[in-house]
């Protein structure tokens, strides 16, 4: 019997705008570029959807918004045709078109067979973590955001699991809980997704650094972290993952200045028996569009800048030629 597998961790997926327009005019692999067979090759893709899938039109007013995000209901090919088969609801954008755009996007994610947590009917179900079944590997997942406390799930109210991200007894005892109801499942391996911080922020703080640290102690085995739109550091603690931001993977956002907004990494973990073994770091491109895989100076010039990231936090990083290597077995 099978008793491995390998995921796909990736950033933000933000379907909107631009990207519901082209695809108007491409089918939903273009947008994928050379990365697809990648991606296909994977037992199962995991992201951020950074908005809703939806055609309501009644935008978020309860309090100022700057950006409101919504996909086209077709949108939805994009993720099936990239393996994705299982997002993070828990951001800053998920009730841009207020509760009928989140409950629009779970029921096209249902619909197309995409699992999805952190977001709900109310404070139970956002909260409540989830369940995907691979071949080799069950996965337990949960997600929350510090993002946009007034999108907040309530016991009569559809919302976000929002937390605040610190080591207080009230956040470790929700990990702690969900951990053990995704064990008492099956769950071979745990992740928490989280949609944490501010943008363009090159490093995580202390505070989301200990809070990491100990929902890893607590029996998380992956932390997938996204919101910077900037990749940070992977981070290796106990027998556990850290990827504090994994950055953007498809979007039309505007570049900004000083900022690696335009280049990302494929984050491909291997799982052994429950266990992380091993996780490439794949560079790509994100912009122009489609996503591509980087090469030549593109993709040492991204190497270079993960090894820079990771200087300060202990991690083994070994050089290979599609891109970089941290070997997560340990005696």
């Amino acid at each position: 019997m099978r008793k491995s597998a390998r995921l796909i961790f990736l950033g933000d997926l933000m379907l909107g705008r631009g990207v519901s327009r082209a695809l108007r005019d491409h089918p939903p692999e273009w947008f994928w570029g050379d990365v697809l067979p990648m991606l296909g090759r994977a037992d199962a893709v995991i992201a951020n959807l950074e908005g809703p899938i939806t055609n309501s039109d009644t935008r978020w007013r309860r309090s100022w918004k700057a950006f409101h995000f919504r996909a086209d209901p077709d949108a939805v090919r994009i993720l099936q045709c990239g393996n994705v088969r299982f997002v993070c609801l828990a951001n800053n954008h998920m009730l841009d078109f207020s509760e009928a755009g989140l409950l629009d996007t779970m029921s096209a994610l249902d619909a197309a067979g995409i699992g999805h947590t952190g977001a709900g009917r109310d404070a139970t179900e956002a909260a409540a973590p989830a369940i995907l079944e691979l071949p080799g590997l069950t996965v337990g997942l949960m997600a929350a955001t510090d993002n946009m406390r007034d999108f907040a799930a309530a016991p009569d109210r559809p919302g976000t699991n929002y937390i605040e991200m610190t080591d207080g007894p009230e956040q470790l005892q929700w990990v702690e809980r969900s951990v053990r109801a995704l064990r008492q499942a099956g769950a071979g391996l745990v992740v928490l997704s989280l949609h944490w911080g501010p943008n363009m922020r090159l490093s995580p703080p202390r505070s989301f650094r200990r809070f990491a640290h100990a929902a890893v102690e607590r029996g998380v085995d992956v932390i997938h972290g996204h919101s910077a739109h900037v990749v940070q550091a992977v981070e290796r603690h106990g027998q556990g993952v850290i990827l504090y931001d994994t950055g953007n993977v498809i979007d039309d956002y505007w570049k900004f200045p000083f900022r690696a907004t335009i280049t990302s990494f494929v984050f491909q973990l291997d799982v052994e028996a429950g266990r992380p073994v091993r996780l490439d770091l794949v560079p790509v491109r994100i912009h122009s569009a489609p996503l591509s895989l980087a090469r030549g100076r593109s993709l040492e010039a991204i190497k270079a800048r993960m090894v820079s990231l990771c200087a300060g936090f202990g991690t083994p990083l070994v050089d290979t030629p599609e891109g970089l290597e941290i070997p997560l077995s340990r005696p």
